[in-house]
């Protein structure tokens, strides 16, 4: 196996690895302050598209972690810059929150349900009938269907929330028409959020919880994977997927010494 080049920035997802349920997790402050100690460039990244930069940023200082709004990447903003690529100065009709409409309206996008095109789903706690409704005959008059992230369930205190992914699937039923998902795990998310930073893939490392996401992206993006016991995933778990992570560890905690 080819030696692999020391690791220069980092990426590391949000819930499950910095955060539990609105609780950080032992060892994420001291990784953080690590992180900003080094002056070496990095990306807390989440494909939860509720939330804009500066709300996550005011969130995690209510928790203890000083992440500055420059080091936050979400799936909206993965979205606006791939939207922004394809077609700048274009339309579309959203289902989503703050952190999605402004991650649009930055790029100068029009937000329509006349002809829009495109139709773009995210995160939201009121998915409603009737704007799941209009997005199916936009689609079917021709808007294309883009998706902020595929999860199909998210946390919450009471258990899982049906999610993104999960309305997604609705949808492409009534219209047969599938989304274009521009989160993890796409690597399109953290090809882009290595841009921003100025970062490249063969001295990045990527922090997740999840197989089915983060190291996937990570995998597929060129970077080395870590995988914490944080979140949803069990050590027993990794042994049902054809891939593995670089390295397993119980905790970000494990991993403060390696900044």
């Amino acid at each position: 196996m080819a030696e692999r080049k020391p690791i220069e920035s980092w990426l590391t997802d949000m819930d499950g690895v910095l955060i539990h349920e609105g609780t950080p997790i032992p060892g994420a402050d001291a990784f953080i302050k690590r992180l900003r100690d080094s002056g070496k460039p990095f990306l807390v990244l989440t494909n939860n598209s509720i939330y804009t930069p500066r709300d996550l940023q005011a969130r995690l200082s209510r928790m203890g972690l000083q992440v500055p709004v420059e080091n936050i990447w979400t799936s909206a903003l993965a979205t606006a810059k791939f939207l922004d690529d394809q077609r700048p100065g274009g339309t579309a009709y959203v289902i989503g929150e703050a952190g999605l409409t402004t991650a649009l309206h930055d790029i100068g996008y029009i937000l329509t349900d006349h002809e829009p095109d495109y139709v773009v789903l995210g995160e939201t706690r009121t998915y409603s009938f009737e704007a799941m409704t209009k997005a199916v005959r936009l689609i079917n008059a021709g808007a294309r269907f883009i998706c902020t992230n595929p999860d199909e369930t998210g946390p919450s205190t009471e258990g899982p929330l049906p999610a993104t992914g999960a309305v997604a699937a609705l949808i492409t039923k009534a219209t047969g028409k599938k989304p274009y998902f521009a989160g993890k795990p796409n690597p399109l998310m953290m090809r882009t959020g290595l841009n921003a930073i100025g970062a490249h893939s063969e001295t990045s490392a990527m922090i997740g919880d999840r197989m089915d996401t983060d190291v996937l992206a990570g995998l597929e993006a060129g970077m080395q994977t870590f995988l914490v016991l944080t979140g949803l995933t069990t050590e027993q778990d990794t042994e049902k997927f054809p891939f593995r992570p670089t390295r397993t560890v119980a905790s970000i905690a494990d991993l403060v010494d390696l900044v």
